[in-house]
């Protein structure tokens, strides 16, 4: 039984992307497999009615982007890719993620305590506001996340986080590193490693927007919805940690 697969999402004109990380995973002796990216700016028909522009715009304050579309479903091709595989465990890779050379150690103790989480971001854009739930080695620790943490750069999924994901992503309401830690929504454990094994590359031109864009956020009344949907999804993340954390001590 094949235990662990790792995708690496990646856009046919990022060859020099895939290269780079080509050569990390090289270095760790970590092979994988490549999920060719969804290009937002050529969507079909059929991928652009996977959206949901009204919910997008009242959730998050502004009009989506093709390559905010494009990352999202690319997600949800890694995801259903994985659950036609045999393989027990994901490890999903955006081409632009640096990793610390202990991630193989981490993904390896996380595959053995596969019941504290069915999802485990390895890669964040703000801290998450972590609390230590279980120990993985002497530098790092599996937690649950008390605030946002955004960013999809890292993370490992089971196969039951996965088929929730297949089943709920679709419509696109939100961008997929705002969406998919959500784990009220899914009915799954998430959790975060911290420090975070894998960091987003922030030097590498961003293929989400590509060039420069004018600021799209709403103003003034436009943005209250935006405001109330954002109070009410951190109050669920809080109750939810609260949940989570009172369960892992049992």
């Amino acid at each position: 039984m094949i235990e662990l697969q790792t995708y690496v999402i990646n856009l046919d004109r990022s060859k020099d992307r895939l290269d780079a990380i080509t050569r990390q995973l090289g270095e760790i002796g970590l092979s994988f497999s490549r999920i060719p990216a969804v290009d937002g700016k050529q969507a079909s028909p059929e991928q652009m009615a996977c959206i949901d522009e009204q919910s997008y715009q009242r959730k998050h304050g502004k009009p989506s982007l093709p390559g905010e579309l494009g990352c999202y479903l690319s997600h949800v091709k890694a995801i259903r890719t994985f659950l036609l595989s045999e393989a027990q465990f994901a490890l999903i890779l955006e081409d632009d993620a640096i990793f610390d050379r202990g991630l193989l150690d981490v993904v390896d103790e996380l595959i053995r305590h596969p019941k504290s989480w069915d999802m485990v971001k390895l890669s964040g854009v703000h801290s998450g506001t972590p609390v230590s739930v279980l120990a993985l080695n002497s530098k790092y620790d599996l937690a649950v996340m008390f605030s946002k943490c955004t960013c999809s750069s890292a993370y490992l999924i089971n196969r039951e986080a996965a088929q929730a994901y297949s089943e709920k992503l679709l419509p696109m309401t939100l961008p997929y590193d705002h969406e998919f830690d959500r784990g009220w929504k899914y009915g799954i454990q998430v959790r975060a490693v911290r420090p975070f094994p894998v960091i987003h590359n922030e030097a590498a031109p961003t293929t989400i927007v590509g060039g420069s864009v004018p600021n799209l956020k709403f103003r003034g009344r436009k943005r209250w919805p935006t405001h109330l949907y954002r109070l009410r999804t951190e109050f669920s993340r809080f109750t939810y940690a609260v949940f989570n954390y009172l369960r892992s001590r049992l």
